[in-house]
């Protein structure tokens, strides 16, 4: 309907907002379809499961996204070089912006609404992201209302504001994506709180060598935790056992968690060489 009545209307502002819903249906299939080969479990090519299907689908959204904001961008700009030529915006955008509008809210809370009840943070955070998409058709109402009132300008700025929005989610997403590829850590707090939880462990006189990495929505971890040296191999074995399992039940996020035994003095013992290059 946007994309029909812009063109019709003349509305830049209102094509490009058809633009952004079209970006939300894509994530959204993209989410659906990462969602369950993520759930996947692991098979012998993918001894961890198939969670980063989710970041790869994230990846290349958060490219598509960047590319059509940028043309969005290149358009309106053009069109601001030549208002003179530019056709008059028709009031039937006016109305298909509002109509928008009211669709954008009204999913945005039927969706906070089910999040709520079904406690899901993901689901608030997609809610939150409606409601972001609501704003940028506000925008672009007012951007209509301008047009209509004689200020030529207004729906080419509309459609900059829109093109601008959906560009910096794409860099978002393709950031976040992007992160987690290189396997980058969490963030130090959390870090702390999984080597406080490790400390706790009975038995377990010291942490080393904390190691973490995202994989999607889950957290995988590598330790050292140090023992007395006068236990035997069995009880050693125990004590990272029940490290591993206290980790993973009070971070519901962590997947996995290797646990390598250290005796309580481990200096004195030689290490591989770390070879570069």
């Amino acid at each position: 309907m946007q994309v029909a009545v812009g063109i019709v209307a003349h509305s830049q502002a209102l094509v490009a907002d058809a633009m952004h819903t079209l970006s939300d249906i894509v994530a959204d299939f993209f989410v659906l379809y990462a969602n369950r080969k993520g759930a996947e479990g692991p098979d012998e090519t993918h001894p961890y499961g198939h969670g980063r299907y989710e970041t790869a689908a994230s990846l290349v959204l958060g490219l598509l996204l960047v590319a059509t904001g940028i043309g969005i961008l290149i358009s309106a700009a053009n069109r601001l070089t030549d208002l003179e030529h530019a056709p008059a915006v028709g009031a039937a955008a006016l109305a298909a912006a509002a109509i928008t509008l009211i669709c954008k809210e009204g999913l945005f809370r039927y969706m906070l609404a089910v999040a709520t009840r079904l406690r899901s943070k993901m689901l608030v955070a997609n809610a939150w992201h409606a409601r972001a998409d609501a704003l940028s058709s506000l925008v672009v109402a007012a951007g209509v209302g301008g047009a209509l009132m004689g200020f030529n300008f207004a729906d080419a700025v509309a459609a900059i504001v829109v093109g601008g929005m959906i560009a910096k989610t794409g860099v978002q997403f393709a950031s976040e994506a992007l992160q987690e590829l290189i396997d980058t850590g969490l963030a130090g707090e959390e870090v702390a709180r999984i080597r406080a939880t490790i400390e706790a462990t009975p038995g377990v006189i010291g942490v080393h060598d904390l190691r973490t990495r995202r994989m999607a929505q889950n957290v995988l971890v590598d330790v050292h935790v140090q023992v007395d040296r006068n236990i035997n191999v069995g009880e050693g074995h125990d004590i990272s056992e029940a490290a591993r399992c206290r980790v993973m039940s009070a971070h519901p996020d962590v997947l996995e968690v290797l646990v390598h035994v250290d005796v309580d003095d481990d200096s004195v013992l030689p290490h591989c060489p770390v070879i570069t290059g």
